[in-house]
């Protein structure tokens, strides 16, 4: 069975991705679902105030484990299987890292819908993931979001899919 890592930001952006992963599943895809979150490290200041690591390892997790809740709500109330897990790092290689470690075929990504100026001035977490990921990675962008009970076009073609 595939397993696709769904990143997650808390974002509606990443919600669409959520979405667009059930679709594909609801159409017919065998795939659990790992949801991934990267929570940002700690910064300077956080850690001389805390002057505790695990303290401040405990509220980032529990941080990145609130962000992914509403995903978890979409996924578990489509039953299907899921694992979530929360990385601390830079985005694209935490999330690389746990597609690896939790062995993930597919990595989708919802888009920030930036411009081409701003992406080429700014580069974007998506661009990053598709250049260092060693798995394919779609990224999912709003206007690509299904409206509920639409699914997904795999073959971009339009014609209805095939009863199962």
């Amino acid at each position: 069975m595939l397993k696709i890592l769904v990143a997650v930001d808390g974002s509606d952006l990443s919600l669409d991705a959520v979405r667009h992963t059930l679709g594909l599943v609801r159409q017919g895809l065998a795939a659990s679902v790992v949801l991934a979150h990267a929570q940002e490290p700690a910064t300077l200041y956080e850690m001389v105030v805390s002057r505790d690591p695990d303290r401040i390892a405990a509220a980032s997790l529990e941080a990145g484990l609130h962000l992914l809740a509403p995903a978890r709500a979409l996924v578990d109330a489509a039953g299907i299987p899921c694992e979530t897990e929360v990385g601390v790092g830079d985005v694209s290689p935490t999330l690389v890292d746990i597609a690896e470690r939790t062995q993930c075929g597919l990595i989708v990504i919802g888009a920030r819908g930036q411009g081409a100026i701003a992406s080429a001035l700014l580069g974007s977490v998506s661009q990053a993931l598709v250049q260092a990921s060693p798995v394919p990675v779609t990224i999912v962008e709003h206007s690509d979001t299904l409206a509920p009970g639409q699914e997904p076009d795999l073959l971009g073609d339009g014609a209805e899919p095939d009863p199962v």
